[in-house]
């Protein structure tokens, strides 16, 4: 085995994380596809317990049913992400009328652009009585 590889993000790296943050936290629809321009390649796929979604549209359409539920919450890194060769590991926390409502931890995959291909998503702290099953894409 050899030594760690992960390393303090990249200028470029930490750009494609700051991307994805401001997809979640974009406000308007124009700001949410102007986000999501930028930070994904066209076909994204995105691995969440709740299912499989694929393009920017999926991912759009599911950032507003939540943000329907839980008005003015924000989505922020819990501490400076870890990253090594095309990825990026996001420790997050979704905050809702400012207290922490969920945790968890989203695996990025940056294509040479900088631009997200694939997030693999885990739930570490889930927000109480949640069932993925009860909504499952």
């Amino acid at each position: 085995m050899t030594e760690s590889t992960t390393h303090t993000p990249t200028a470029p790296e930490r750009a494609a994380v700051e991307r994805y943050v401001e997809f979640w936290n974009a406000g308007s629809g124009d700001e949410q596809r102007r986000a999501a321009e930028a930070a994904f390649v066209d076909g994204v796929d995105y691995h969440v317990p709740l299912g499989v979604m694929r393009g920017a549209d999926e991912l759009i359409g599911f950032r507003n049913e939540f943000a329907q539920r839980m008005p003015g919450y924000r989505f922020r890194p819990r501490v400076e992400p870890d990253v090594h060769h095309d990825r990026a590991r996001l420790q997050w926390e979704l905050v809702v009328d400012g207290e922490p409502f969920a945790a968890g931890t989203d695996v990025l995959e940056l294509d040479d652009t900088g631009r997200i291909v694939s997030i693999t998503g885990f739930v570490d702290q889930a927000p109480e009585g949640f069932d993925p099953d009860a909504h499952h894409r």
